[in-house]
Parts: C-alpha cells; structure tokens; sequence
C-alpha cells in the first residue's frame, strides 16, 4: 500500500470513528436516567475511542510528514 493510500484509510477511519463517538456521547445525554453500569461503560467506550482517534491523529501526522519529505 503506498503512503498516499494508507493516509486516505486513516483518515476515512478518523471520520468514522470521530462520527462513531460523537453518537455515543450523544446517546449517553439521551440516556437520561438509566442504570450508572451501563452509562459507565458507554462513557468508558467513548473514551477509548477517543485514544484510537489519537492514535490515528499520530500516524497521519507522520504519514503526511513522510509524503512532505519524498
């Protein structure tokens, strides 16, 4: 895969994961009250989809300073 076609892929992941988590927030606001295990855990999958879009911020950081470079 070239450089160019990873960075395409990382960043159609970043805009649906970034959609992915905006939904699950929205719906843990639309839970209202409900049982705190389950709000718990969505909040705590948000978060740790919210560490991948970090990771995939990461990556397509170096991947545009690799295409810059070449």
């Amino acid at each position: 895969m070239s450089l160019q076609e990873e960075l395409r892929q990382v960043e159609e992941d970043l805009e649906r994961m970034r959609t992915e988590v905006a939904e699950m927030r929205r719906q843990v606001g639309d839970v209202g009250p409900t049982d705190p295990t389950e709000r718990s855990m969505m909040i705590n999958q948000a978060d740790e989809q919210e560490n991948l879009i970090a990771s995939l911020d990461a990556r397509r950081e170096d991947l545009l300073k690799r295409l810059n470079e070449e």
